[in-house]
């Protein structure tokens, strides 16, 4: 009797579940073909990473499991996790696409289907989709966060990772944490960049142009530092794609780094560039490469029309479908492509008479075991790490956990930087910052300095140990509170919470500034008087000058040699308050048994990780 097409996946699937897909050659270039040959449509193929965090090989990575949504975007995309995550997308429980959009079954998922991302792998992947489609119909993008996020970006201050994306192919990008090697810093690695950096939201302050600054300019009359867009000619249609930096940098970093230059979301000067190029240099596309985050692309995309798709990162938000908004001119298409190398957005236009008139979009999870590595970007890897491998190497402890970063409030791997800083510091109560980028591993994994660097490696890494206030420190959380929970998005920088150790309290992400902490408490359960002081722990101060403690990737492995077994079975997570009816959370503390998934999602199951829509 023959088997069908769906019946054939289905076999493959309890296979995998089997573990036989990892033995059988045929089996895992069967599951490649199925996830990675996505059939040709219209004229243009767009491909967009964002937010890799210089992770240049194989990772493990936990989605969040609390990513809460407030006012507009409350219950809606990218606030949905978990179980309802696969609901909303029509993802089957316990398949690849399971494992790659959501963090549940996290561990046993992981050791079934593998690492992630690896820059090996995702240019072999690149090369696929660009050779498939036409090498000269398709333009490569990234949104920004590349050079940062490891020892050797570190070290080569930025460096491995613009050889690694010029060798990748990028066409085009914009920034963020790049702006962290400072002004001068940037110049000197977009000199070695063969593509285009785009950004027109970063110009030179006043008084800067007054001072007679001599840092190169784009345009000396505005005032822009870099080009804010470029125009690309693909098989005939004229693509435009604008930059948009992150709009936050002087504030979410220290301001030093880029003391001459002014940032900000700045859509009224967006949208008079949009009509200006509509009217003068008539592209058939018009493509915003965002690093604002996603909420921010969503508000910004009913606010500003005539842009055909904002391909968006910052949030590390992986998205399976645009979310199309709607405004007098036609729909704007918002899309968002996770991080860490862990997938690529692949956006197909087709066009009539100079029009978008239909798309086809797939977010494809980069698994490394299905996907050969490309012998150039290995060389070059290689060689890169050649230099660091013993420091990179240096075994410090092993976890009994998962240890993972994503999640509004606290992470595992979190809570070993706050115990860290605690114990090596001498410290009451610890403060580590909510960044979102940071790998995942698994239990019984060795802890290698490698592995801290990527969760701690900043250019601002230096620790601190203060008095301060009860009260000091209510506001301290306040402040990040907001920052991550106001209901206008354009009020958000991105991030998750302050991590905290040694203390606990109680938030209500609904009430207003100042209003959404309470009850805080020390490790003891005694409270926290808000005229007292306490010794508090931290790093990545945003001071005019630098601190003068130790790294904090020092004192983190010095912790963890110590340590040598890993033994960690409690965060300190607040205790939230008027959340149960959101669908941005699941089970709060990853130390009980998670649940169990067994319904059958609402929309039909698919086959693939892929997900098609067509736009007629």
């Amino acid at each position: 009797m023959s088997m069908n097409r769906r019946e054939f996946i289905q076999l493959m699937s309890i296979a995998s579940l089997g573990g036989l897909l990892p033995k059988s050659s045929f089996a895992a270039n069967k599951q490649a073909s199925e996830m990675y040959d996505i059939p040709s449509f219209g004229q243009v193929r767009l491909l967009h990473i964002t937010d890799c965090h210089a992770q240049l090989q194989p990772l493990y990575y936990r989605e969040p499991h609390v990513n809460l949504g407030f006012g507009e975007q409350a219950n809606k995309v990218p606030h949905i996790i978990g179980d309802k995550f696969l609901q909303q997308f029509g993802i089957a429980p316990n398949s690849a696409a399971a494992h790659a959009f959501t963090y549940l079954n996290f561990v046993d998922a992981a050791q079934q289907y593998g690492k992630v991302g690896g820059f090996a792998h995702l240019s072999t992947l690149v090369k696929r989709l660009r050779d498939s489609y036409g090498h000269d119909k398709t333009l490569l993008m990234d949104g920004g966060d590349s050079w940062q996020g490891s020892g050797t970006a570190f070290w080569t201050r930025g460096q491995d990772m613009v050889g690694a994306c010029n060798l990748l192919g990028v066409d085009i990008m914009t920034g963020h944490w790049e702006f962290t090697y400072q002004d001068k810093g940037v110049i000197a690695n977009l000199a070695d960049f063969k593509g285009e950096f785009v950004a027109h939201n970063v110009t030179l302050k006043d008084e800067a142009a007054l001072s007679d600054s001599k840092l190169p300019l784009f345009d000396t009359n505005s005032g822009q530092v870099f080009k804010p867009y470029t125009i690309r000619k693909l098989g005939g249609v004229r693509v435009a794609v604008i930059g948009q930096a992150f709009p936050y940098t002087p504030i979410a970093h220290p301001s030093r780094f880029v003391k001459d230059w002014t940032f900000g979301i700045r859509d009224a000067e967006l949208q008079k560039l949009v009509n200006l190029l509509r009217e003068k240099e008539k592209p058939d596309v018009v493509v915003l490469l965002s690093h604002n985050g996603m909420d921010v692309d969503l508000k910004l995309a009913s606010k500003v029309i005539g842009i055909d798709a904002i391909l968006g990162g910052h949030t590390h938000d992986p998205v399976p479908t645009p979310v199309e908004i709607r405004n007098p001119t036609g729909v704007t298409l918002v899309c968002n492509a996770g991080s860490n190398g862990k997938f690529i957005g692949v956006l197909d236009f087709e066009l009539k008479d100079g029009k978008v008139t239909g798309y086809k979009y797939n977010l494809l999870p980069v698994f490394a075991n299905l996907l050969d590595a490309d012998k150039d970007m290995t060389n070059y890897i290689n060689n890169v790490r050649k230099p660091y491998l013993k420091q990179l190497g240096e075994k410090l402890a092993v976890t009994d956990s998962v240890l993972y970063r994503r999640g509004n409030f606290n992470g595992t791997f979190d809570q070993v930087i706050c115990d860290a800083l605690r114990t090596q510091l001498n410290a009451q109560i610890a403060l580590s910052p909510g960044f979102r980028w940071g790998t995942s591993l698994l239990p019984n994994q060795e802890i290698t300095y490698e592995h801290v660097l990527e969760q701690t490696c900043i250019t601002y890494p230096e620790t601190y140990v203060r008095e301060l206030s009860g009260a000091a420190i209510k506001g301290i959380l306040e402040d990040v509170c907001d920052n991550l929970f106001n209901p206008d998005p354009y009020l958000q920088q991105g991030g998750d919470m302050v991590r905290v150790g040694g203390m606990n309290y109680s938030c209500d992400p609904r009430k207003p500034m100042n209003q959404r902490i309470s009850n805080l408490t020390l490790e003891d359960g005694s409270p926290i008087e808000a005229n007292k002081n306490y010794k508090v722990a931290g790093w990545a101060a945003m001071n005019a000058e630098p601190e003068s403690g130790k790294p904090i990737w020092d004192v983190v492995a010095e912790h963890l040699r110590q340590q040598k077994q890993l033994k960690l079975h409690k965060l300190n997570l607040p205790k939230l308050l008027n959340v149960d009816d959101n669908m941005g959370i699941a089970e709060f503390n990853p130390f009980t048994p998670p649940k169990v998934i067994d319904e059958t999602p609402a929309a039909s199951t698919h086959e693939t990780t892929s997900v098609q829509i067509t736009k007629p």
